[in-house]
């Protein structure tokens, strides 16, 4: 319940104050929401298979931001940032479909 408190109070002050992002940090952000998401998702699934664990979910949200923002800033230094970028996109963007999945087995039984 806290966690859902923080996140409603989270998204009300981004659209209240709408903050600036660095213009250098740019290329990250999307790969850093989608990472983050990635994290997200996976934590609703371990919930509802009662083997969540805060302390894991806390360690998996940053180092998923980490990690796929590293990625693509060596991509940017070795000028195959796009590429880099889309694979880290593809790669996360299947392992939130593959939770997804999972949980809407969980929660509708099919």
């Amino acid at each position: 319940m806290i966690a859902a408190v923080g996140l409603l109070v989270g998204v009300i002050l981004g659209l209240i104050f709408t903050p600036d992002v660095p213009a250098g940090l740019d290329p990250y952000l999307p790969i850093a929401v989608v990472a983050a998401l990635d994290a997200v998702f996976g934590a609703l699934r371990a919930y509802l298979e009662g083997i969540f664990d805060d302390k894991v979910f806390v360690v998996s949200f940053f180092s998923n931001v980490v990690i796929a923002a590293a990625i693509v800033y060596l991509g940017d230094k070795l000028g195959v940032g796009g590429q880099l970028s889309t694979g880290v996109i593809v790669v996360l963007g299947i392992r939130i479909f593959s939770n997804v999945a999972q949980i809407r087995r969980y929660v509708f039984h099919a």
